[in-house]
């Protein structure tokens, strides 16, 4: 399935059309790159280089804890550099079309899947010194469709080289406002992939705008500062220190003593040991462990 009408409506278009309105992102604390048409991008000079990079993507009725929507299973690489990015590469326009370019390096890294350009859905100009201009292709697949392509990308020529595996991106955001997507936002993505997911995920109406800004925002928030206790601490140290050097200076001294503090050490804690056993037995008795099960999953939510 192509991924939008709309989208694939910013083909080559005739050089004295008008061309359509670009969408932009439009979510704070990510700066916007700038939008260029396909027609645009092909009549750049030569000194442009030109990359080119697909989203596959499939809808995923699954419920995390029987609760939490999935919405979509939406595919993304681990890099060998050890960053986030889209299955894809650069293109060399003198030798490939972009998507004969694209299934190339596609091949490499995934094994079975080809696009068109009707997958086409955008492109924009990079900050930097480099001069490079940014295609992207988004493809709607099946469920089954996209874990064929997974179990696919194991057996690829680039897997464990250039790519350390697949991964899927969670498109939900946790009660704590931060498990989830902005979790997986936080992570360190190569180049415009962090920019062409979000992108993505607004122009497909895959996550709504504000969630995309809340979760944005929320990678944005400072973590909160452990508290400090080391002035205080020090003096407990060094106080612990010398009481614990007398306590030994006095049980070298007297052997039997040293032995008896063993003793009641071992005992100590075989008793607390004791305690823990027949406390998780009682509680598997009575029948808690279910529900000892849920309350983590309440937690971790």
């Amino acid at each position: 399935m192509a991924a939008v009408g709309t989208m694939a409506a910013m083909g080559p278009l005739p050089a004295m059309g008008t061309l359509p309105p670009l969408p932009t992102l439009g979510v704070p604390g990510v700066p916007e790159l700038k939008p260029l048409t396909r027609y645009e991008a092909m009549r750049l000079g030569p000194g442009w280089s030109h990359s080119c990079h697909a989203m596959l993507y499939a809808p995923n009725p699954g419920m995390l804890f029987g609760r939490i929507p999935l919405r979509y299973a939406v595919l993304m690489q681990m890099r060998f550099d050890g960053l986030l990015g889209f299955p894809g590469g650069f293109v060399d326009r003198r030798y490939w079309s972009l998507e004969d370019g694209l299934n190339r390096v596609l091949g490499l890294g995934l094994g079975c899947v080809r696009l068109t350009e009707a997958d086409y859905l955008c492109s924009h100009l990079t900050e930097g010194p480099h001069r490079v201009v940014a295609h992207f292709y988004a493809r709607q697949l099946t469920l089954e469709e996209l874990h064929t392509i997974e179990i696919s990308a194991v057996h690829s020529r680039d897997h464990g080289m250039e790519v350390m595996g697949m991964v899927r991106v969670p498109l939900y955001t946790q009660k704590d406002r931060m498990g989830g997507l902005p979790n997986f936002l936080a992570n360190s993505f190569v180049g415009t992939a962090k920019f062409q997911l979000l992108f993505a995920l607004k122009i497909l109406n895959m996550v709504p705008e504000e969630k995309l800004a809340e979760a944005v925002a929320a990678t944005q928030r400072p973590k909160k500062a452990a508290i400090d206790h080391s002035g205080g601490a020090g003096h407990h140290k060094a106080g612990n220190e010398r009481a614990s050097s007398n306590e030994l200076g006095e049980r070298a001294e007297h052997p039997g003593m040293m032995h008896a503090g063993a003793e009641q050490l071992v005992g100590l804690e075989g008793q607390a040991l004791a305690e823990q056993l027949a406390g998780a037995e009682a509680l598997e008795q009575a029948g808690l462990g279910a529900d000892a099960e849920q309350a983590v999953a309440d937690v971790m939510e």
